[in-house]
């Protein structure tokens, strides 16, 4: 579906229209679930091939738009298990990994001084929420969803994406506490 009204063809123009249109938001789902922009190129270049494939069942612009967000969280989740890009860690052992994996890491977001920019902190605190929290909190406050709507991408229900964003938020404050007193201190 094009915004025409009539059901979705696989012509290579409505498919065109489609990528062009979407692209962005599919590859910064994928990008924000894991960190790692070749994967979520990979990751963006598969769903667009799974789109071409789908694309005459799909029956609306809606439709398209849901069934993307659906297909790149599920496929950035596919990839984050297949490629073990972060072990997923108790809570109260997040303190360790999260010194490791934020505020030791690589050159990535670094400043003229070396330092790593806030921005680049909180992308990389992002990352080491599990998995279903990290879904849920990119596709409330990315993709601006209600708890409703990702619970129909994601396929959960409404009480546990409730949890997932009541949890992640949460953990994402004590570390985005601990970045700004490191941040404050260089």
């Amino acid at each position: 579906m094009v915004g025409d009204g009539k059901p979705a063809d696989r012509s290579t123009e409505t498919f065109r229209v489609l990528v062009d249109r979407h692209k962005s938001m599919v590859f910064s789902i994928a990008y924000r679930m894991l960190g790692d922009y070749g994967i979520a190129e990979e990751v963006a270049q598969d769903v667009f091939l799974e789109l071409y494939r789908w694309l005459d069942r799909l029956e609306s612009e809606a439709h398209v738009t849901f069934w993307l967000r659906r297909t790149a969280s599920h496929r950035a989740t596919d990839a984050i298990r297949r490629r073990k890009l972060r072990p997923e860690a108790a809570a109260e052992e997040w303190e360790e990994s999260f010194d490791r994996a934020v505020l030791g890491g690589s050159g990535v977001g670094r400043g003229k001084e070396g330092s790593v920019s806030l921005s680049a902190q909180l992308e990389r605190a992002l990352l080491t929420l599990p998995e279903s929290q990290r879904a849920a909190v990119v596709l409330r406050y990315q993709e601006d969803l209600s708890p409703d709507e990702i619970a129909r991408v994601t396929g959960d229900t409404v009480p546990a994406v409730k949890s997932n964003l009541q949890r992640g938020m949460a953990l994402l404050r004590r570390k985005s506490e601990v970045l700004l007193k490191e941040f404050v201190r260089a």
